[in-house]
């Protein structure tokens, strides 16, 4: 099907630009997942300072569920894998800057405890399996590239 010069002119300016709602959009997109992943930071600073609050593994483990839940979440709001990777990613790399940070004293913010263990391993064990199940589980299906009349 051809678009004639009338058609074109009857759609307006914004017609061959597609339809002028793509820059809007991926901006959008971006800020959904830039919030995502200071999501991610923002839930490992809290974590890394109250991950012992109350009973022993109680709050780590709370802080777990958390970032599992974000990971699965974001991937369902977005409908893409990068909205599960954004905030296990932010967790992860603010997770483990804190980790490593001592002081001269030899003071650390995450302890070698029960507790401490629970939300570092098991935080980024949490971390990796909602981007799993977010990636598998919520996203966006593929389009079947094996079938009829396709290689493979």
């Amino acid at each position: 099907m051809t678009v004639t010069s009338q058609q074109q002119a009857a759609a307006g300016p914004a017609a061959g630009r597609g339809g002028g709602r793509g820059t809007g959009s991926a901006v959008l997109a971006a800020a959904t997942y830039l919030a995502l992943l200071c999501f991610g930071v923002g839930q490992a600073l809290v974590g890394t300072f109250f991950y012992a609050v109350g009973p022993a593994p109680l709050a780590a483990l709370c802080f777990d569920a958390a970032i599992f839940g974000t990971g699965v979440l974001g991937a369902w709001g977005t409908r893409s894998p990068l909205g599960a990777l954004a905030p296990a990613a932010g967790w992860l790399v603010a997770t483990f800057a804190l980790a490593s940070v001592s002081t001269h004293q030899g003071s650390v913010l995450i302890e070698a405890s029960a507790a401490g263990e629970w939300f570092l391993f098991g935080g980024a064990v949490a971390a990796m399996a909602g981007l799993i199940v977010g990636v598998f589980g919520w996203s966006r299906p593929r389009r079947n590239l094996i079938g009829p009349g396709r290689l493979g």
